[in-house]
């Protein structure tokens, strides 16, 4: 195996150990994935001001998010599905997140549960909630993620209905996979995936199977979502959130100003920029792109967080610049996931605070809490844009 210096590498690799359907799940957006490519692109349209002859020595990345220090100014983001990249996939996160000393964000389709992950853990982990029909439910699972001593709720506003995602449609996506031909091939070509999800049982959505009255086998998270995600989420749902859970409450998926001023507004303790990794609207703006608006408009009434398009250090430096307190990575820690399980996750997260540590010293800094648009390059094309 040739040596792994990049988030490029792990995600090579993953894609020759995850079963194809798994593979592109992670690794897709919605419809003609314009959005998808330019979460990724448009952070190129962004320079950095090279600084010289300054000092270098004692550098530090440690930050806090809503309140809670953390080692560096990034989080791990919710994904669905992280136990279908390797066997108790989740679990692993969780433990490379806490070893690493950021925030892991577990999300309401994971594939271990709440109490799985927290069993397997020390420290505090956050929790991702989306806003059902059962309300009933979901009063449930935030007394599960109290329970299991979760630290910060993340409420998703950006998908009250599925985006289509024509990946995985084409694959049949499920969890557990079916046994079709097409899937049973998929799953035999990686039979090192194979072995190791047959030491485990958890193969479904641990969250809501056996927790759910009547619902005691999920495989399809697209039924599940038709008929159970709630499409009149509003504001006013925040209110009951907050009667509930009386912890730091972030808000993912806000992409415009206005929307913005309203999450501000909401008694919220931050906001997520973000489009859902390019796997709901498709045609939208990236997540940076729409970041140095949103700062402008609600900077100094909530903290401001950024999801989308980060596959280096380097990005992560230039969503602070432009105004993020903090900064999540998804697919990065999927690809390690897949590619290596926890010594994976473990690598991506090196790699970027590697990259983090090394890309702010250039610039000119030694303390991540102070970066900003003063080490942005005017003439960046993002900016005139």
């Amino acid at each position: 195996m040739s040596a792994i210096v990049e988030i490029n590498d792990l995600k090579e690799l993953a894609r020759k150990r995850v079963p194809k359907m798994f593979f592109d799940y992670a690794d897709s957006g919605a419809w003609t994935e314009s959005t998808y490519r330019s979460n990724e692109a448009d952070f190129q349209q962004i320079l950095l001001r090279q600084r010289v002859a300054v000092d270098m020595t004692n550098r530090s990345l440690q930050s806090t998010l809503v309140g809670q220090n953390t080692a560096m100014p990034v989080a791990v983001a919710p994904t669905g599905l992280a136990g279908m990249q390797h066997a108790d996939g989740e679990i692993l996160a969780a433990r490379a997140c806490e070893a690493a000393g950021i925030p892991y964000t577990l999300s309401t389709m994971s594939i271990c549960s709440l109490e799985d992950v927290a069993s397997a853990t020390e420290k505090p982990f956050w929790f991702q909630l989306y806003m059902m029909k059962d309300r009933g439910f979901i009063e449930s699972l935030i007394q599960r993620a109290k329970d299991a001593r979760c630290s910060a709720l993340v409420l998703t506003f950006d998908l009250q209905i599925l985006g289509q995602r024509h990946k995985d449609l084409r694959n049949g996506l499920s969890a557990p996979p079916k046994f079709t031909p097409k899937h049973i091939w998929q799953m035999a070509t990686r039979p090192g995936w194979c072995l190791k999800m047959a030491t485990t049982r958890r193969h479904g959505f641990g969250n809501i199977v056996g927790h759910v009255s009547g619902v005691d086998d999920l495989s399809s998270l697209s039924s599940w979502t038709a008929s159970q995600f709630d499409p009149r989420l509003s504001w006013d749902d925040i209110e009951w959130i907050k009667a509930r859970w009386d912890g730091p409450l972030i808000l993912k998926g806000i992409l415009d100003k206005e929307d913005a001023i309203r999450a501000a507004d909401s008694g919220a303790d931050a906001l997520i920029v973000s489009n859902h990794g390019g796997r709901q609207l498709d045609g939208a703006r990236s997540s940076i792109r729409a970041l140095p608006e949103i700062v402008a408009a609600v900077g100094d009434k909530i903290e401001i967080h950024f999801d989308g398009g980060i596959r280096s250090g380097q990005d992560v430096l230039k969503a602070l610049c432009l105004g993020a307190k903090g900064v999540y990575i998804g697919r990065p820690h999927l690809y390690g996931l897949g590619a290596m399980g926890q010594a994976g996750v473990t690598k991506a997260l090196d790699i970027i605070r590697n990259e983090l540590d090394i890309t702010m010293a250039l610039c000119g800094e030694r303390d991540i809490t102070r970066v900003g648009m003063h080490n942005i390059d005017p003439i960046s094309p993002l900016l005139k844009d």
